[in-house]
């Protein structure tokens, strides 16, 4: 049986979708078959993929088409771009210095935008400027690159940096919680910048990576730089860990309030300003273990129902449909037990 803790964010198929754009309908088909993901959840608007299927995606589509950002931006990021940058961040007496050579990198290899790093008013700003003569950054392009920043930043210093605030010029999403589970920090549509927003003293830490570390760093990929392990950094991660320690049993808001030392007023202001509530929580901890039940194992629908907090089976079929547009038993036998 596999274990609630460490429970890891699903990833909606728009996504996969969105890396595999740029290769025909074999490739895609041979390369989600290699990953565990059927070719056939490709058409299923409401279908989600485990962490684990994503990223192995991303790392053999990248090897297929040679470009470390899959198809995302107008010139591919040819194998070794990230091992070239890293080593030029290397030497860097802080980690100002490093984001400053970070920024002057993708300046010399891409002309689809700029990326600027400054501080200000006592706070560190890493902005996205697109080109307004270039082709255009999609959001996926946008969420990668910001990702990519942080990702490296934060293991240069080896310290994840807590972010403020994750700004886009794009309008709200669809899939606006996944948000909550790319960045360690609220996450604001609408606003008059792309970036990246984090107390100054960070820009101040000396680099703490060596050149034997990279190797490591690189085998990891992408899974540090797009996927995080939040460590509490913001309470709508300590609830959900909360609700997927407490299964089957499902914890109500008094209960995790009081785990977290909160008033419920309080938890409830506090995941209102991380853009989300405790049932969309509790909905989102319940839907990802199902799915990961239903593709790691083979265990009865009912079990898995109950696991997730669901006494009756019936309940949990129109829940389930509700979140991925199918039923689980439809879900399983397209997916299947990996």
């Amino acid at each position: 049986m596999l274990t609630l803790n460490h429970l890891s964010a699903t990833v909606p198929i728009s996504v996969v979708n969105g890396f595999l754009s740029e290769v025909d309908r074999a490739a895609a088909a041979r390369l989600t078959g290699r990953s565990g993901i059927p070719y056939e959840l490709l058409r299923k608007p409401g279908a989600r993929v485990t962490q684990e299927q994503f990223s192995m995606l991303y790392r053999l589509l990248a090897a297929e088409i040679d470009d470390e950002m899959p198809g995302i931006f107008s010139r591919p990021m040819r194998s070794g771009t990230l091992k070239f940058l890293c080593l030029g961040l290397l030497d860097a007496p802080k980690l100002e210095v490093a984001l400053h050579r970070f920024c002057q990198f993708f300046h010399l290899l891409l002309d689809d935008f700029k990326l600027d790093s400054r501080r200000e008013r006592g706070l560190g700003y890493v902005e996205l400027v697109t080109n307004p003569d270039g082709p255009g950054v999609s959001m996926l392009g946008r969420e990668l690159m910001l990702k990519l920043v942080h990702g490296v930043a934060s293991w240069l210093i080896r310290h994840r940096i807590p972010l403020i605030e994750v700004d886009f010029e794009l309008a709200r999403p669809a899939h606006t919680s996944d948000h909550l589970y790319l960045f360690s920090g609220p996450v604001r549509f609408g606003h008059e910048a792309t970036r990246l927003c984090f107390d100054v003293m960070y820009l101040d830490m000396p680099i703490r990576q060596r050149k034997s570390d990279l190797k490591e760093f690189l085998h990891r990929a992408p899974d540090d730089c797009i996927f995080e392990s939040f460590a509490e950094q913001m309470v709508c991660h300590r609830v959900r860990q909360c609700i997927a320690d407490g299964l089957p049993s499902t914890p109500t808001i008094e209960m995790v309030a009081h785990q977290l030392h909160y008033s419920v007023r309080t938890l409830c202001r506090r995941l209102e300003v991380e853009g989300t509530t405790f049932q969309v929580i509790k909905d989102e901890v319940r839907r990802d273990i199902a799915i990961q039940r239903l593709t790691r194992s083979d265990d009865a629908i009912a079990v898995i129902a109950y696991e997730v907090g669901y006494d009756d089976p019936t309940a949990f079929h129109r829940a389930f449909r509700h979140w991925t547009g199918s039923t689980p038993t439809a879900y399983r036998n397209t997916v299947g037990p990996m």
